[in-house]
């Protein structure tokens, strides 16, 4: 499969650049996997369309503020975007960054925590770089709540590009861009299916027999790197922590065994899933699981435990068109894939488009059942 064959063309205006208040107001658009059935509606109907004993999980990583400034030692300044926690000790965590400029290992960047503080609280030290990502490893000398706090004095939450154009990065934009039920800190960006989640939606679905479930993913490289190759088979996914707990894996098993469907709140979560699925002939279930996932779907993957999607419109070429693209086509349903526009997931995004739905990190949503 290429590159080119998951593109289409979006006008500009199209782009939402600002939330809807409030956030179940969004458009939802609903395809039908099977048929190619579209039905327009809005987001705070979603219980419409799901049925007693259906499970939502959803991702309740947490976005921090992930961009900050420093200065090499030489006095040069630095942009950096904390995409991957590597590891911490008693004193020190070490994240996966991208940096602007590129620093060589060896280098220190030095961080004051506000503009009228002279002192030097913070200090980073890169030690190592990867050439296929241009990400550096850094070593931070402050680690666990003490960082964190470091952050939301010196940091920025890392809007994307059409947004942040658009709007200055306020403390009220920083909660927009942030789920209702975010609880564990470690995302550079939102797991944006779930910014249009209320309490008073969360009632309705529990209120119709339908429950929740929470995994974590830390969104990073993985989810927004772009492909690069012509070839999407030679795209290797870069990996992003995941947990499952038992909880939740037992809600799985449960729901399953007894015909309810599990419908994923966000690409992330379905990918947490797939990654921790286990099979035995036929039969999937889910055992509680933490660690790395570097898992790619596209046309051609075989869900095991995702039977439904909740989810945003993506990027044209992007990893997450590849995944929604997959989960329409064989063989989890009867239709061919041949290119992205000819899939029935295609014909529901040339319907949004005429239909004014609006597209990406702030726009409406989706439901493919």
């Amino acid at each position: 499969m290429k590159l080119s064959d998951f593109n289409y063309t979006l006008p500009n205006q199209r782009i939402a650049k600002v939330p809807v208040v409030p956030r179940d107001s969004s458009k939802l658009l609903v395809l039908n996997k099977n048929t190619g059935e579209i039905t327009d509606d809005h987001f705070h109907n979603l219980a419409k369309y799901l049925k007693p004993g259906d499970l939502l999980v959803r991702n309740n990583t947490k976005v921090i503020p992930a961009r900050i400034y420093g200065k090499k030692e030489t006095g040069g300044k630095i942009e950096i975007l904390l995409t991957k926690k590597i590891s911490q000790t008693s004193k020190t965590e070490t994240w996966e960054c991208l940096t602007k400029p590129g620093i060589k290992p060896g280098q220190k960047i030095l961080f004051n925590p506000l503009p009228f503080e002279n002192k030097i609280n913070l200090v980073a030290q890169c030690v190592s770089k990867d050439n296929k990502t241009y990400s550096r490893n850094l070593e931070f000398n402050q680690m666990g709540p003490i960082f964190i706090e470091t952050l939301e004095k010196i940091g920025i939450t890392p809007l994307p590009p059409y947004i942040a154009d658009t709007t200055d990065d306020s403390d009220d934009i920083r909660k927009k861009y942030q789920t209702i039920y975010a609880k564990f800190d470690g995302s550079s960006a939102a797991p944006t299916a779930g910014l249009h989640f209320t309490k008073e939606l969360e009632k309705k679905l529990l209120n119709k027999g339908v429950d929740i479930a929470e995994v974590t993913l830390h969104v990073g490289l993985g989810t927004f790197l772009p492909v690069k190759t012509d070839n999407i088979l030679e795209h290797h996914m870069h990996s992003e922590w995941f947990e499952i707990n038992k909880i939740t894996a037992d809600k799985i098993n449960k729901a399953k065994d007894s015909g309810g469907r599990i419908i994923c709140v966000g690409t992330t979560s379905s990918r947490v899933l797939e990654s921790a699925a286990l099979c035995e002939s036929e039969k999937c279930s889910i055992k509680e699981k933490s660690g790395d996932t570097d898992i790619f779907m596209y046309p051609g993957y075989k869900f095991k435990i995702v039977d439904g999607l909740i989810t945003n419109f993506h990027l044209p070429e992007s990893t997450l068109l590849m995944l929604v693209a997959a989960l329409v086509c064989k063989p989890n349903t009867n239709q061919i894939f041949t290119n992205f526009l000819n899939s029935s997931i295609g014909k529901a995004y040339l319907h949004a488009i005429k239909n004014e739905y609006r597209f990406y990190s702030f726009g409406d949503g989706m439901i493919i059942i």
